[in-house]
């Protein structure tokens, strides 16, 4: 009942990224052609245009594509984090025997591809972008899943689903961990300590959303100040919020029955407003509702229309937008590494990591899922695209070329695994023969 209560329905969820997954594409494409046009210079004014502040030796003034990079991307890595922290609580990650599968999936989509680019980076400049094709976009795999409608189990949609989490965790700790800037200790202590008030408020009982929101705000300045990216303030204040609910079921039923039977005894208004009883009638509805729902699934189903379809989309356009021509400068070797990390390494990593697991008895995969399905999406899992560009960008920030190359190769490298599993899952996935027996 609870599990129920709590998340949200697992095929509105799937709709929704789906959807958002083609906002992207368009997002991509106008992106592209907008900076190979006669108007590419405006493509480029646009997102360097500064916007800030300064103010008594405060600076907080930067270009338009950092205030989405290290701003909006800290909402959609807020969104992560509660969906990190549902997952773990009550969903598809709450115990050893759920976890295990997507984690063997998630381990070798992390690891072999990291380990392809450790091995054929041959250029110590561009060492630094080995997290670039570590993390799978959720988005775009999901999108290219619903293509396939019902050919595809609902299990396969979830075991997705789970992985590209657990990447999501890998990608956020690697970010954390290598590249952030130095350290400004008193900035991120402070920080530290107001995340540490939130998480003790959030025990005993106490969430409000306004104060999460302004200490957030806080928070995510300490961070950008401190040398930490910001983005990672979104993840660590969404694990502040808490799942559960205030009133159970029955007492929110019962009181909805009163509040019910006292707007009937109410006198009714002949002119087009409330009178004063049903005024406070419906005042303590609303305090009933958020005393009923879970904070954290009111937060998340509210914010995820405006990253998948706003947040999202806006990355992509101000990103993706890499001018192609014959003057282009580009380190041809980063482009091909990364290309061949997110098809290869992720379809090689990630069946090898699951079949082995399989073997050795440590996972139970699910039987309507067959080996070329696992194939199938671990291609699918080669799509990068918005984490990918995200980890590119931190890591070449100071390199527009290798930065470039990285979009490049990003670009090719996600459509070449879209295309590759698309075809995968839409022969094989009628194809019992390849059933994996329990």
């Amino acid at each position: 009942m609870i599990q129920k209560r709590i998340l949200n329905p697992f095929q509105k969820f799937v709709q929704i990224e789906s959807f958002s997954g083609i906002l992207l594409l368009i997002a991509t494409v106008i992106a592209l052609i907008w900076a190979n046009s006669p108007l590419g210079e405006s493509y480029q004014y646009l997102w360097q245009y500064k916007i800030g502040f300064t103010s008594q030796g405060f600076e907080l003034s930067k270009p338009l594509i950092l205030w989405i990079n290290d701003g909006l991307m800290a909402v959609f890595f807020f969104l992560i984090g509660l969906e990190i922290k549902r997952e773990f609580m009550i969903g598809e990650l709450s115990s050893v025997k759920k976890l295990s599968f997507p984690l063997a999936g998630a381990l070798g989509g992390m690891l072999v591809p990291v380990l392809f680019f450790m091995i054929l980076n041959q250029n110590p400049d561009t060492f630094r972008g080995w997290g670039t094709p570590m993390a799978t976009d959720i988005a775009f795999s999901l999108a290219v899943l619903k293509l396939l409608g019902n050919r595809v189990p609902m299990s396969l949609k979830l075991f997705l689903t789970a992985f590209a989490i657990v990447d999501d965790i890998g990608a956020v700790l690697v970010i954390a961990v290598f590249y952030s800037g130095n350290i400004q200790l008193g900035m991120l202590f402070s920080g530290i300590l107001l995340l540490a008030v939130l998480y003790f408020l959030s025990y005993k009982g106490y969430y409000s959303k306004y104060a999460t929101l302004l200490i957030g705000l806080i928070i995510w300045v300490l961070f950008l100040k401190s040398g930490i990216h910001p983005t990672i303030a979104g993840i660590l204040l969404a694990f502040s919020v808490p799942v559960n609910q205030r009133i159970d079921t029955p007492t929110f039923i019962d009181n909805l029955v009163k509040i019910t039977e006292n707007i009937k005894k109410a006198k009714i208004s002949e002119k087009p407003i409330l009178c004063k009883e049903q005024i406070e009638q419906i005042d303590n509805l609303e305090d009933w509702t958020n005393k009923y729902q879970s904070p954290l699934q009111h937060l998340e189903h509210k914010l995820h229309d405006w990253v998948a379809y706003f947040i999202i989309p806006v990355f992509a356009l101000a990103n993706a937008g890499v001018v192609i021509d014959s003057d282009i400068q580009l380190e041809m070797p980063l482009v091909r590494n990364i290309i061949i990390c997110l098809v290869v390494g992720n379809s090689t990593g990630i069946p090898l990591m699951v079949f082995l697991a399989k073997k050795l008895k440590l996972i139970e995969i699910p039987h309507d899922i067959g080996k070329w399905q696992i194939i199938g999406v671990a291609f699918l899992a080669g799509i990068g695209f918005t984490m990918a560009i995200f980890v590119a960008s931190l890591a070449y920030a100071n390199n527009p070329v290798y930065i470039d190359s990285a979009k490049i190769g990003i670009l090719i490298g996600s459509f070449i695994s879209a295309i590759i599993g698309y075809l995968i899952l839409r022969l094989k996935s009628n194809s019992h023969k390849y059933k994996i027996t329990q």
